[in-house]
């Protein structure tokens, strides 16, 4: 039990949640999907050109041709919680004239959790688990302007009720498990060749709770904005570049000590920000690098330190304005490949390197267009 405590405070903080005035719940709504975009620091919202399209940006599916699917398998940040391990299924099929429709799920378990009272007594144990399957529909408005919408079930699975009963001193009779709904919502833009216009708002429900008190946390409510721009498309070679901005939108605006300049500089800079670099070659063979700062979660950035003092993350706009912050440690970069064969497609994704403790982050994903 004392286990799945630490891990639920650690993901907080590893989600920049922490210094919000509510809490969210279902944060595993918050990680990345597929080995492409995370390959890219998670900025995908103004690509959006694949089967996951649904989780970054529903408008894609308005672009999407044929039958696509997508699997991707993760044993995530086993330095935390070496059991947890995360999925993701995503479909996509186009409707001749009518738009595309798209599913997908999502599920994360941290494996099994021991339960042991306080004599030290092993009373048994569980597997925890969240699953959130969902159903959308893009279409586009105009040739080159897609819209989308998407509607999720969640279920977040913490406790059993039978720990409840082989523990009484908790003083907790049931709230083990949590169910709720949410919505999601995107547009993409192409006004140019070369360049495209992501911007999305997903988890947009009633809050979830776990707990039989009553009390509720919001979904981590997320708005995302994207460019993706293409300075070289050729027959043989196609380089991207796309920054995005994400902020979670829980407890935008709550400290009532600061005015609203200063609010609103906090907000700034506790989004999330990413960079991401794509080159393909002859649409065979993909390279892929990132980067990716929250600064509130301490996740990512540009790694400083000074002196016996504690590392510091800081960000791109710290670096270039201010002076004599610290030695260099490290960079949150992301990075990754992929391989295409027909209509088959290999991707490898990798973003250990944005967190600070010891761990191994590789996302594996297969797709194909039938």
């Amino acid at each position: 039990m004392k286990n799945k405590a630490c891990w639920l405070g650690m993901v907080l903080l590893l989600f920049g949640a922490g210094h919000s005035s509510q809490n969210p719940g279902a944060v595993f709504l918050m990680i990345w999907p597929a080995a492409r975009p995370t390959s890219m620091g998670g900025a995908f919202t103004a690509i959006a050109d694949d089967a996951s399209c649904l989780y970054y940006n529903q408008g894609g599916l308005a672009f999407l041709e044929r039958t696509n699917a997508t699997l991707m398998h993760c044993n995530w940040l086993p330095g935390l919680y070496p059991g947890m391990y995360y999925e993701y299924l995503g479909v996509s099929h186009t409707l001749p004239q009518r738009g595309t429709i798209g599913a997908n799920v999502i599920y994360l378990t941290t494996g099994e959790t021991d339960v042991i009272n306080e004599q030290g007594q092993f009373l048994g144990r569980y597997t925890t688990f969240d699953v959130a399957p969902a159903v959308g529909y893009g279409f586009p408005v105009l040739p080159n302007l897609g819209v989308g919408f998407s509607a999720k079930f969640i279920y977040s699975f913490l406790v059993p009720e039978w720990v409840w009963k082989v523990m009484p001193e908790l003083g907790i009779e049931r709230g083990g498990t949590g169910i709720t709904w949410a919505a999601d919502a995107g547009v993409l833009y192409k006004p140019l060749p070369n360049l495209n216009v992501g911007l999305s708002v997903s988890n947009l429900g009633p809050n979830i709770s776990y707990t039989s008190s009553g009390e509720s946390d919001p979904l981590p409510r997320m708005l995302r904005l994207g460019l993706a721009y293409y300075p070289v498309q050729t027959n043989m070679v196609r380089v991207g570049i796309t920054p995005e901005v994400q902020k979670v939108l829980v407890g935008m605006f709550s400290d009532s000590t600061k005015g609203a300049g200063q609010q609103l500089a906090a907000e700034l800079r506790d989004a999330w920000k990413s960079l991401g670099v794509e080159a393909s070659v002859a649409n065979l063979v993909h390279a892929r690098v990132g980067y990716f700062e929250d600064l509130t979660g301490a996740r990512g950035g540009i790694v400083l330190q000074r002196g016996d003092e504690p590392a510091v993350h800081y960000g791109i706009m710290d670096v270039l304005t201010r002076r004599n912050l610290g030695k260099f440690k490290s960079l949150g970069f992301t990075f990754g490949f992929g391989i295409e064969f027909r209509r088959f497609k290999f991707d490898l994704g990798i973003d250990q390197f944005i967190y600070d403790f010891t761990t191994a982050n590789r996302k594996f994903s297969f797709s194909y267009q039938f």
